[in-house]
């Protein structure tokens, strides 16, 4: 199977989003709100000013809301005079897709469209009463931890982080002086975000230590205390992002997701002395169903077949047999972004 063409995912600090309302007149109020009428608001949507380094890749769709003051998720059909669009300009900073563009040509790749990750992963990551809650997704990746911040269905902040689970190994090899295959395990064995938590000071013998015998014992604490350190610091950081953004008093939960630090027990406690608001790890309906490593996919998948009331487009993907060769355009599933 050759991929000709992808979507992909785009951290949130190359992601700013603005907040845009149209109200627009239907075109035959007897005949009800037509799909040229919303698919001609989403375009007036886009019409903000945009600063030069940013670009266009996405027009979120929020609220509709029928002239009888009715919000509904879909107003084809409706028999209203007008109704208002509340949507959320995506954008995108044109450096870093520039870089994306130049990497995607080399791999004889075309880029079909860039969705904010936390976007994606909101509808798998949170249950029913979060989707309408005032939440904080925290993607906390290896290299990344990606901040989105929901109101509803109103998209309202995201950032990035440049810290995650590669970082705690890193830090557990560079302070112990061990490989980072040693200290990757040690990490999952004993992973542990709090120190006042265990249950029993094992000692653990270092198998690759680059001291001058060799091995070495330390204490499960020595190694707890590292990890603490680093969880503490990743959650300080959101903290002050949040607070300098003013929106930390409107967050009620977090949702934290990720392999970066999911598998580190009592991570959703140390979040919440330091955030000072409930943490827990996400529990939403296809987290269990879906393996880690694939979830990020799996959920730009879904975020793109979800869409409503635009162009449909798919890749365009090769698949190929020993008896013939031929292409294939898939089921019309993903959105096209007006970009």
């Amino acid at each position: 199977m050759k991929i000709n063409s992808a979507y992909l995912t785009i951290p949130g600090k190359y992601v700013t989003i603005v907040q845009n309302s149209i109200t627009k007149e239907a075109k035959d109020k007897y005949a009800g709100i037509s799909a040229k009428d919303v698919t001609s608001s989403i375009m007036q949507a886009k019409d903000i000013d945009i600063p030069e380094d940013k670009q266009i890749i996405d027009v979120v769709e929020d609220q509709f809301i029928l002239d009888n003051g009715k919000m509904v998720s879909d107003p084809i059909g409706s028999l209203s005079g007008s109704f208002t669009l509340k949507a959320q300009v995506i954008l995108a900073d044109k450096d870093y897709m520039r870089q994306i563009a130049s990497v995607f040509r080399k791999a004889n790749l075309d880029i079909d469209g860039l969705v904010p990750l936390t976007l994606a992963q909101r509808s798998i990551t949170l249950d029913n009463n979060e989707l309408n809650d005032n939440v904080m997704l925290l993607d906390i990746g290896a290299g990344n931890t990606d901040i989105g911040v929901f109101e509803g269905s109103n998209f309202v902040y995201t950032n990035t982080i440049p810290l995650g689970g590669d970082t705690i190994t890193n830090d557990i090899a560079l302070v112990l002086n061990i490989s980072e295959e040693e200290a990757e395990r040690l990490k999952r064995q004993y992973g542990l975000a709090l120190k006042s938590f265990i249950d029993n000071d094992n000692e653990i013998l270092l198998t690759t230590c680059k001291d001058e015998n060799g091995k070495r014992v330390i204490r499960s604490s020595e190694l707890i205390e590292i990890i603490e350190a680093r969880i503490e610091e990743i959650f300080s950081l959101i903290n002050k992002d949040i607070t300098m953004q003013g929106i930390k008093s409107r967050i009620n939960n977090v949702i934290i997701t990720g392999q970066g630090i999911t598998n580190i027990n009592k991570s959703d406690v140390a979040g919440k002395i330091i955030l000072n608001i409930p943490v827990k790890i996400a529990t939403g309906r296809l987290i269990s169903v879906v393996r880690p490593e694939y979830r990020t996919a799996y959920s730009l998948v879904r975020y793109i077949a979800s869409r409503q009331f635009v162009k449909t487009v798919s890749s365009n993907i090769d698949s190929s047999s020993q008896e013939n060769f031929f292409q294939t355009i898939f089921e019309r599933i993903k959105e096209f972004f007006y970009s």
